[in-house]
């Protein structure tokens, strides 16, 4: 009876520096592929597109960048002419739940919808001037319509002697392509029950890319606020 006390004593104290072992081996393998994702501050971001890198060899700017350390790119990045970072970026704001594919096909199909309702309006046009000025690439009336979308200036409160402002400042290109996006997705999103989110976006980019829609009206009526609340612009300073 006693040996097999032992015995069984022996096995759990086995089993029990098994798992210890194979925790720390988990963490220094965790640590050990943790590590590479921080770099230090003067890593630059990689210049994976053959359109930056084609700008780079017509500036002679590529020579000065020989020594410089680089980030590795992403799994995501590719220099494929497939890939669209600002389609990839839409695609991350629509995305909910981390269900990418979902929102990958509703992205899709709103191309889709763009690509129907301009084919429409290419075939209805009588002039060539007319259908010179239908854009048919759902990508490019998503770049246009982004950038119509992208404000100029924005409102920042600060509070001075117990009373916030709205101080009007420069902003941010990340800033703006970031508000450009929320502000369609919103749009696209205040609609009817009867309506589907591919159809309601797609008129939304069609309407931005005509600088025309809720979204343009939003972004003029910033401007009108920054500049209504001029007066306080000196507070950014103070």
């Amino acid at each position: 009876m006693r040996n097999l006390t032992l015995i069984l004593l022996n096995r759990c104290q086995s089993q029990l520096s098994r798992c210890a072992f194979n925790s720390t081996v988990k963490i220094t393998q965790n640590r050990f592929y943790s590590r590479p994702t921080s770099f230090p501050d003067y890593y630059q971001n990689p210049i994976f597109r053959k359109e930056d890198q084609a700008k780079l060899i017509e500036n002679n700017d590529l020579s000065k960048l020989a020594t410089t350390p680089f980030r590795p790119p992403a799994s995501y990045e590719t220099s494929s002419v497939y890939h669209d970072p600002i389609v990839n970026k839409v695609i991350n704001h629509v995305m909910e739940d981390g269900k990418k594919q979902l929102a990958r096909s509703l992205v899709e199909k709103a191309f889709e919808n763009i690509k129907r309702i301009q084919i429409e309006r290419y075939h209805l046009a009588t002039t060539p001037e007319e259908k010179s000025k239908i854009i048919l690439s759902p990508k490019d009336v998503l770049h246009k319509a982004i950038e119509n979308c992208k404000p100029l200036l924005q409102l920042t409160p600060i509070k001075r002697g117990g009373i916030t402002y709205q101080v009007p400042g420069p902003i941010t290109e990340k800033r703006s392509l970031f508000l450009a996006i929320k502000w369609l997705l919103d749009a696209a999103n205040e609609k009817d029950r009867t309506v589907h989110f591919p159809e309601q976006f797609a008129w939304e980019l069609l309407d931005a890319a005509n600088n025309t829609g809720k979204v343009v009206k939003r972004k003029q009526d910033l401007h009108r606020q920054c500049e209504a609340n001029r007066a306080y612009a000196h507070y950014r300073w103070q």
